[in-house]
């Protein structure tokens, strides 16, 4: 039973991909209580009742926010708008500023729009294919290059994807920190680079990254 005032905490429905690891770091990084619910898609766990109310597609991350906007719980899935979900609520990570916002809107559309479903692509036909396919193999490896090559000029001038540290770095992070397996050299985006040693030094970020050593409880 939770103590008067203490806050009841959002159910995370969690896979460590990087999609589910970009809200475990965002909630670490705003100080919010969560419980890990860790459902085994082998056991065929994820089909379970609760979970199906969490996510319309059965997909990782979800969440259940107990006390939503207008005081019931709110179920989310999709990454990007659980961030930014998250964001606006707890005031943290996304700028009050129309501006500043659109800023971080448009790098975070452009990681759920473009680097995601790219990087997945290319580590499904280079790793999990039944089939080698060299041309799909080149083209999205390549495209991953490509992204970098984006990320890495507009991090030439900016410490960070929309000037100051935001869930647009946060959406990015675990997919970009998957370089060696995309068979990206990271050494020709040294911008990216020294952007990816940053955030990872962050006690908040290696706290959401190190998620699945808690304690979870089950769907």
């Amino acid at each position: 039973m939770l103590d008067d005032g203490e806050e009841e905490p959002i159910s995370l429905y969690f896979r460590p991909t990087p999609d589910g690891l970009k809200i475990s770091i965002l909630l670490e990084e705003l100080g919010v209580p969560y419980d890990v619910k860790d459902a085994d898609v082998g056991k065929r766990e994820h089909f379970a009742a609760q979970f199906h109310a969490a996510s319309a597609d059965l997909g990782f991350p979800a969440i259940v926010d107990p006390e939503g906007p207008d005081g019931h719980p709110l179920v989310m899935f999709e990454s990007g708008a659980i961030l930014h979900y998250l964001a606006r609520k707890f005031g943290g990570f996304y700028p009050s500023n129309e501006r500043a916002r659109a800023d971080v809107d448009q790098w975070l559309f452009w990681q759920v729009s473009r680097l995601g479903p790219i990087a997945t692509q290319c580590n499904h036909f280079r790793h999990h294919a039944r089939e080698k396919d060299c041309y799909a193999i080149d083209y999205y490896t390549n495209e991953v290059g490509r992204l970098f090559g984006a990320m890495d000029v507009r991090l030439r001038d900016s410490a960070y994807l929309a000037g100051s540290y935001s869930i647009a770095d946060i959406a990015s992070f675990p997919w970009v920190r998957s370089w060696k397996t995309l068979a990206q050299d990271i050494s020709r985006f040294p911008n990216v680079e020294r952007w990816l040693r940053e955030i990872g030094g962050r006690p908040a970020v290696a706290r959401g990254l190190s998620v699945t050593k808690k304690e979870t409880t089950d769907p």
